[in-house]
């Protein structure tokens, strides 16, 4: 009986020979007449102080010590990416190129560490501005893994800074099929709202109103908080004389998001008054301010509206309770001057403003984007430096500080 299962133990010994020697091989390597212990390359001080340097975000000493460990394994491919990955962010992106093609070319690397270094071939190429090639390098990551997402974003934003919208709506499209079916949708439909309506905004320059409208509403009908949207297409209806419709489009703006309320205010106004309807905007956007007691921008719109209906008494009230919420703000101030040059100088008015502003730094209305920390002096809805819709928050010096202004 023994004998009749020989030749099947032999077979497995064999292979578990095979295997310990596979294993062996792939730890070890000779190098310089000795055994090294690939293993050692991660676990060599070099590389773990690489990476407490890489955290620090000290990216000079991160490389130094990461081409050490990269010495004690030259084969060790991650370490070689990392570092690529290294100088592409300090700038030297010539030598992040010459390290990914290097990994592309070794004879023996899996299919996901070519996948990996062909992306980061792509980033360098994008990095360097090399359009083209960055295009290459992300196609071919989409044949090898055509589901993948960091290949399928870079694209996108490849298409984006060439204002290649209908491309780039295309390919975020096609990032939400590969999705989970409830994972993160409510940002792939934000996103294509606004490819939507820079899809509107080509159709504009190009005198087709139809189209423009068209794209316009469906950004609106994907997310309902695309501000520029609402903007854009209430002005394509007041253009073509629809007054009525611009209004009830900017309403609908002020509805759905009351803190960019003050994007419209404006428009708003102009109309309302136009219809010999001014006491609308007053009543509106107290009910914002009502609403909403931090909403310093609400209370400028009024103060302003105020001003421009001949009454600088109320507008003054109105900017010093914007100001009691926010001091720092150029445009509350702008504002207040125009308001006293209106006024006779009431004393104690202009007392209580000098009181506020007297240790204030003025700075216009700055926007910081929550992911890469970006800052702009406007309201920007794509982020220059990480390209990420819908970012910007205003940021402030201070918090805000109650105050019996503020009821104001």
């Amino acid at each position: 009986m023994i004998a009749d299962y020989f030749p099947l133990l032999s077979a497995l010994v064999a292979l578990l020979l095979g295997l310990a020697a596979g294993k062996a091989w792939e730890r070890y390597k000779l190098h310089e007449g000795r055994w090294i212990d690939r293993r050692k390359a991660r676990q060599s001080p070099h590389y773990i102080q690489g990476l407490n340097f890489l955290v620090a975000n000290q990216l000079d000493h991160a490389i130094e010590e990461l081409s050490q460990a990269a010495r004690v394994d030259e084969e060790a491919v991650e370490i070689h990416m990392i570092l690529g990955n290294l100088y592409r962010e300090k700038g030297h992106v010539g030598r992040a190129i010459q390290i990914h093609q290097q990994i592309l070319q070794r004879p023996r690397i899996s299919k996901l560490e070519h996948t990996y270094a062909l992306l980061c071939l792509g980033l360098d190429f994008t990095r360097g501005g090399f359009v083209d090639r960055a295009h290459e390098a992300f196609g071919e990551v989409l044949r090898l893994d055509p589901s993948n997402e960091h290949a399928l974003l870079q694209l996108q934003k490849l298409y984006e800074d060439q204002n290649q919208w209908s491309e780039a709506y295309r390919v975020r499209r096609e990032l939400a099929r590969e999705d989970e079916p409830e994972q993160r949708t409510r940002r792939h439909l934000q996103i294509q709202a606004f490819l939507e309506n820079e899809l509107g905004m080509q159709a504009l320059a190009r005198h087709d109103l139809p189209a423009a409208r068209k794209h316009f509403e469906a950004a609106i009908e994907q997310d309902a908080e695309v501000a520029p949207a609402y903007l854009n297409l209430g002005d394509v209806k007041r253009d073509a004389g629809d007054m009525p419709g611009a209004v009830e489009i900017w309403e609908r703006l002020v509805a759905s998001m009351p803190a960019r309320a003050h994007l419209v205010a404006d428009r708003l106004g102009d109309a309302y008054t136009a219809a010999g309807r001014a006491d609308a905007f007053e009543h509106l956007f107290r009910r914002i301010a009502a609403d909403h007691p931090q909403d310093w921008r609400a209370r400028l719109a009024l103060a302003r509206h105020m001003l421009r209906a001949g009454r600088p008494e109320d507008a003054l009230q109105m900017v010093l309770a914007a100001l009691t919420i926010n001091p720092h703000a150029l445009l509350v101030h702008q504002s207040a001057w125009d308001i006293l040059l209106a006024l006779h100088l009431d004393k104690p008015s202009v007392e209580r403003y000098v009181t506020h502003s007297r240790d204030a730094v003025f700075y216009r209305d700055p926007h910081i984007c929550l992911r890469c920390r970006y800052r702009s002096k406007e309201l920007l809805w794509r982020c220059p430096h990480c390209h990420e819709w819908n970012s910007f928050v205003e940021d402030r010096l201070a918090p805000a500080r109650p105050s019996e202004d503020t009821d104001a």
